[in-house]
């Protein structure tokens, strides 16, 4: 068993008085993890779910009197992927409220559409956790340092999805991204508020695939995908809130030639990057190493601020007009840290000057392959 990082929050928050919600794209093990939660409480366990049709009937719109019939004596309602369930917030809500001796835990594939149904019923009524793809972190629990960190160039070619890192084979990692790929990319999301641009869709994540690393312009993309400014945003949106790819905008307090509006697009996952573009040539071999590390880097972290509940680190990169960049920059109050990222240990790295001089009080790193745990939340 893969032991995930939330894993003993979410066993201290049952029978709380609070409903748990657990966001996450499909397939990053959010049912897995809370089987593993409810170990022991099978027989107390209802167990219903959203992609099932009469599942779907029955919590729709359900009454007070019903729902206590179809939950009987068991003490744990478990709604799996609960937004597909209509007015799942006001069920959840009465349960919480009106039958307090059972938990209810809820799991959803889209951050949009599950918290648009619940957030405003289940104000002060809920525990809320966000799932992501595993980390390296949570493999060096599971197999150790020394075998995660062998399988390091592995893991920036295919990622961590847990079907995919439990396959043997280079062949069954590549089919079961594709599969991934194809069926929660381009089926699911364009099923969410009636998206029907499949080959707009298909050039928009590629070009973003593509730019992993670099600023992106919604104009551009706009042009590149045969669309504009306004439907590029709407649908990043959508790739962001279904926990496909995130946005890092940019730093801007001092300097006056400093990029302000600018953005840069990662993807939660590399294997699902790579999946994209359909290229899954061994690390040493290609191009992209170093923009494959930098979003490896930037997720992990993002996965580690994450699971610790950590609301007060604002995350940015930096850049001016003259092209001087940083990789990645966090802000906690006043504390500015900084960070360049280096596949090669070996390459000198200068923090350009406009920066230091603007920022004298920052702190300035360097994560490298050969050191790169702390970064990411490993404690050492």
């Amino acid at each position: 068993m893969i032991l995930r990082k939330i894993y003993p929050n979410l066993q201290n928050d049952l029978f709380k008085g609070k409903a748990i919600l657990l966001f996450g794209s499909r397939q990053v093990g959010k049912t897995t993890l809370i089987e593993q939660v409810l170990e022991g409480y099978e027989d107390q366990l209802l167990l219903m779910n959203g992609d099932n049709s009469d599942d779907r009937e029955t919590l729709a719109n359900i009454g007070l009197t019903a729902l206590r019939l179809v939950i009987g004596s068991k003490k744990i309602l478990f709604i799996d992927e609960a937004q597909r369930i209509e007015n799942i917030g006001l069920t959840i809500k009465q349960v919480t409220d009106r039958i307090k001796d059972v938990q209810v835990i809820a799991t959803g594939s889209s951050s949009f559409d599950l918290a648009s149904k619940i957030n405003e019923p289940l104000t002060g009524r809920k525990y809320e956790y966000e799932l992501y793809p595993l980390s390296f972190v949570e493999m060096v629990g599971h197999h150790g340092w020394l075998e995660e960190k062998r399988l390091l160039h592995h893991r920036l070619v295919y990622g961590y999805y847990p079907e995919v890192v439990q396959q043997q084979g280079v062949s069954d990692c590549v089919r079961t991204l594709k599969a991934l790929t194809e069926s929660y990319l381009y089926k699911d999301i364009l099923a969410y508020e009636g998206m029907q641009k499949p080959q707009m869709l298909s050039k928009l994540l590629k070009a973003l695939a593509l730019q992993v690393g670099s600023e992106v312009s919604y104009h551009e993309l706009g042009q590149i995908t045969q669309s504009n400014s306004h439907t590029v945003e709407k649908y990043i949106d959508l790739l962001e809130k279904a926990y496909v790819v995130f946005r890092l905008p940019a730093y801007s307090r001092n300097v006056r030639n400093e990029i302000k509006k600018g953005k840069k697009v990662y993807f939660y996952d590399n294997g699902i990057r790579n999946a994209i573009i359909d290229t899954f040539t061994p690390l040493d071999s290609r191009l992209d190493t170093g923009a494959l590390w930098e979003n490896f880097l930037i997720s992990e972290r993002v996965k580690y601020l994450a699971y610790r509940h950590d609301f007060a680190t604002a995350q940015y990169f930096w850049r001016t007009t003259q092209q001087q960049e940083i990789d990645y920059i966090e802000e906690v109050g006043d504390q500015l840290s900084a960070w360049e990222f280096k596949w090669n240990s070996k390459k000198r790295v200068k923090f350009p000057t406009s920066f230091i001089k603007a920022y004298p009080n920052s702190k300035r790193n360097l994560v490298t392959s050969d050191d790169f745990e702390a970064f990411i939340g490993m404690q050492t």
